[in-house]
């Protein structure tokens, strides 16, 4: 595609042109992480909370408003704000602990993610900042009140009435780059409210912290050398330039800690990491280093606004002086890299409707922002640094046995700030969107967590920062072929099978890994715990049902024969190229078929209620369904791969394996779908449930007053809303009932919820796997949607129909109204309206959106949605 953003993407391959070497890698919350935290107990929100973050030091990372670095996160740039009224300088978001929020942690700020490019050539996004004094202290109180009654809403900032009347900042960041390494910046700030008010907009430039914990040496320095030209010394880059267009004046600064604030100890030098905030707020003018040099430099500039006015304050960095940074070639360059990034997403975007587009072009933008730096050597974490005191006894409470891990890449984060680490399954649903716009980056990401220094040596993927030995479910197998059949699609050609090959080859060790870790008994049935699923048991699944009881999971064994046939399908694929992954891709669905026995014999389905449940076995052998119709019992149907019939010719030893078993274990077969007969297409099939179970789930799937919500897939059937469901185990009763929205129990923090609420990853996989069973049944095999409704449709029409609910969250209704949205501002006003939050999960009838505000990774499936929906109009 001829665009300028395409050749972009292609130069990147060149070591001369890295257009990826800087990009929005900061993160939005360091603080409260884990990487960061040096505690006995594990409490990393306590360890290192909001209050700190303005004073001392990260140890492995940095974070900012709209935060701007290379790909190591040595050199930062962000911007920094004042109102005049706050007790803070406006450095970073501001957001909730766990032990704060009445549904958990929780961002308590307004930005908006508008627009970006996959090289980062353009990124733009809004941060709307109030006028009045930021109501830290009541945010904290009225949440905290809350918690003592959960089915309370979160108190957010738009409830306080701080913004009423507009009075409020708009600050639109926009980056630039005239050349990978010549970066624009612009902040263009509007005073929206009736009345004059003033902003002081600082422009940030630092230095990551590598120096102050031994180890290592690192000769950062900035210093002035012209009225608005700060030279900065870096260890990585040599000399760049931080030019900044007529400020008030620099100041500068160490990043380093205050610990006589902190600790009570003498600062070992004057100048310190929190030195602006004392400056500007506390107008202590000494705390600024007066000879002008340090590892920290803002540009200070008071802006005394008219009511709509409009003012711009520009930065620009660059390895090299420019003799008029701040001309008309500025202005130029903004203006025509967003004319590219135009282009770029009039090329890639498939679907005509303007407002799908911009959708789309808004997901994506989400998704391309929240890239960041992830820094974390657990060894040294867990061991200490070597000039530092070691850490306190119990520091191992997280990650021992993880000392491998050795991270410094840019990572596809879930939400930079509520998830600022990356998680492995989420991560794997990023990359199907990703693709569309930059598969290079997408492949790299899989391969990434594939890489030794990620993966453990015994196979296991690390699921997320919190417990890297936790499981999430194995869908990176499938993420990967995903991955290679859409760059396929896009390229042409025979697609990129050594990318396959090397996806292929490590999940073979995480295979081996599930097999002999997660099936305790040996049976072919599954225990994986919570799955990621969090609190959507009947107890905590991550926890033992108690003594001498097993929990088999028809979830985690169904996300098992789904990766088996992942791993069949990839098999497949690369042995069109090279016959030795013929017998491999049998080994694959042999295995699937004893899983596929296994469900059935052991009890996993039942036949009365036609859907399938974990199943609990006591110590007397005796076997109890929990009977609880969740996402648990729909997973099976993610069960199910399609093969043509051309490739049974053609793989021949592949095919011979197949005839033996039907032959010679018809017993294995018998209660699947499974390749013998031919279907649509002369399409061969293996699936974990056969035509006519899949007809008996389907009825509840697609019935309103179960699973169909009008804006997707619940997570648990509506008729527990007022039939709640109580099971017996090992002397205890448990309960579960229908919650739609934020959790009611503490299961997990509480602040994910699993019980009623629709989920994109699941819905989404839903969708794919109806696709397949229609490919094999065909046209004429239909269901009835919604169930009673006596409307006939495929299951192709079904899945575009899913699939148009989901993308309904998001689209102004006749009124205006997104369902994602509740505040009517988002409707009425023309200064909302267009803006668009991509939530972590959403209420299971309202569509309301919940959970991690910016969660664009998995959320941004909305655009793949419009993308096929558009393909097969």
């Amino acid at each position: 595609m001829p665009t300028p953003e395409h050749a972009r993407l292609r130069e990147n391959d060149a070591p001369e042109a890295p257009w990826h070497e800087w990009g929005p890698y900061v993160s939005d919350r360091q603080w409260g992480t884990v990487r960061e935290d040096y505690s006995a107990d594990g409490d990393a929100w306590d360890y290192f909370p909001h209050d700190h973050a303005r004073s001392r030091a990260y140890r492995w990372g940095e974070d900012g408003i709209g935060g701007f670095c290379d790909r190591q996160g040595t050199v930062n740039v962000a911007v920094a704000l004042w109102n005049g009224h706050d007790p803070i300088l406006k450095e970073r978001l501001f957001g909730l602990t766990n032990g704060e929020g009445n549904h958990g942690e929780d961002v308590k700020e307004l930005y908006f993610h508008l627009d970006a490019t996959p090289t980062h050539s353009y990124q733009r996004m809004l941060y709307r900042y109030p006028q009045a004094e930021f109501p830290y202290r009541r945010l904290v109180d009225e949440n905290r009140a809350r918690k003592a009654d959960m089915t309370q809403p979160e108190f957010e900032l738009l409830d306080t009435g701080v913004l009423d009347g507009d009075r409020y900042f708009d600050v639109e960041i926009e980056v630039a780059k005239a050349a990978p390494d010549d970066i624009l910046f612009q902040w263009t700030v509007t005073n929206q409210g009736p009345d004059p008010a003033s902003l002081w907009v600082l422009p940030h430039v630092w230095s990551r912290n590598r120096w102050s914990w031994g180890g290592e040496v690192f000769a950062d320095h900035f210093s002035l050398v012209h009225p608005q030209t700060v030279k900065c010394v870096s260890s990585r880059h040599g000399t760049l330039w931080f030019e900044i267009e007529r400020p008030d004046e620099v100041l500068f600064t160490e990043n380093e800690t205050n610990r006589q604030k902190l600790y009570g100890e003498p600062n070992p030098q004057p100048f310190i990491k929190d030195a602006f905030h004392e400056y500007i707020v506390g107008g202590d003018t000494e705390r600024v280093n007066p000879a002008k040099s340090g590892t920290k430099a803002c540009g200070v500039f008071r802006l005394d606004l008219a009511p709509g006015e409009i003012r711009a304050v520009r930065a620009r960095l660059s390895p090299v002086q420019i003799d008029v940074p701040f001309g008309d070639g500025f202005t130029e360059v903004v203006s025509q890299r967003k004319a590219d990034a135009d282009a770029f997403y009039d090329a890639v975007t498939v679907t005509r409707d303007p407002a799908k587009r911009s959708l789309q072009r808004a997901a994506f933008a989400g998704l391309l922002w929240s890239k960041q730096f992830y820094r974390y050597d657990v060894r040294r974490w867990l061991e200490g640094d070597p000039h530092q005191p070691p850490p306190p006894p119990g520091h191992d409470v997280r990650n021992r046995g993880w000392g491998h891990m050795d991270t410094a890449e840019v990572l596809s984060m879930p939400d930079k700030w509520e998830y600022p680490w990356f998680a492995a399954w989420d991560l794997a649903f990023h990359t199907v969107p990703m693709t569309l716009v930059d598969a290079k980056f997408a492949k790299e990401q899989l391969i990434t967590l594939l890489r030794e220094w990620y993966m453990h040596p015994n196979g296991q993927v690390p699921a997320y920062e919190w417990a890297f030995g936790d499981v999430n479910p194995p869908v990176h197998a499938w993420a990967a072929h995903r991955v290679f059949t859409i760059d396929r699609r896009l390229r042409g050609g025979p697609g990129d099978v050594d990318f396959l090959k090397r996806c292929f080859h490590k999940l073979l060790l995480n295979f081996t890994w599930w097999v002999n870790r997660k099936d305790v008994e040996g049976n072919n049935l599954f225990e994986g715990g919570f799955m990621g699923l969090d609190n959507i048991g009947v107890f905590d699944r991550n926890r033992p049902v108690g003594e001498g009881f097993i929990l088999e999971q028809s979830d985690t064994t169904s996300w098992m024969a789904m990766y088996c046939l992942n791993m069949l399908s990839i098999a497949l694929e690369l042995a069109k190229v090279d016959p030795a992954y013929d017998d491999v891709a049998s080994k694959f669905f042999e295995h699937f078929v004893y899983i596929a026995k296994a469900a059935h014999d052991l009890g996993l389905w039942d036949d009365a209620d036609g859907f399938f449940y974990d199943v609990v076995r006591g110590p007397d052998g005796n076997q109890l369904p929990i009977k609880a119709r969740s996402a648990v019992g729909l997973i099976p149907l993610l069960a199910v791969t399609t093969i043509d019939a051309d490739d049974l010719v053609r793989l021949s030893g592949f095919r011979t394996r197949l005839e033996w078993f039907g032959r010679h274990r018809p017993d294995l077969l018998a209660n699947l779908a499974s390749v013998e007969e031919t279907g649509s297409g002369e399409r061969h099939v293996l699936s974990l449930v056969h035509p006519q179970r899949l007809r008996r789930i389907l009825a509840r799937m697609l019935d309103e007053g179960e699973f169909l919500s009008p804006y997707g897939l619940r997570s648990l059937s509506k008729v527990y809303a007022t039939h709640p469901y109580g099971v017996d185990v090992g002397g205890q009763r448990h309960w579960i009932d229908y919650e739609p929205g934020e959790s009611t129990t503490g299961l997990f923090g509480g602040n994910s919820n699993w019980r009623g609420p629709v989920w994109f990853p699941i819905n989404y996989l839903l969708i794919e796997a109806l696709q397949r069973h229609h490919w094999y049944l065909g046209d004429d095999w239909k269901v009835e949607f919604p169930t009673g409704s006596g409307r006939q449709l495929n299951l192709w029409q079904v899945s575009l129909e899913l699939g148009a609910r989901l993308t309904s969250l998001f689209l102004p209704d006749e009124s205006g109204r997104r369902p994602v949205h509740e505040n009517p501002l988002y409707a009425t006003d023309p200064k909302w309206k267009d803006l668009v939050l991509f939530y972590e999960y959403f209420h299971g009838d309202t569509g309301r959106g919940i959970g991690a505000s910016h969660q664009t990774g998995w959320t941004a499936l909305v655009a793949k949605l419009i993308d096929q929906t558009a393909l097969w109009a």
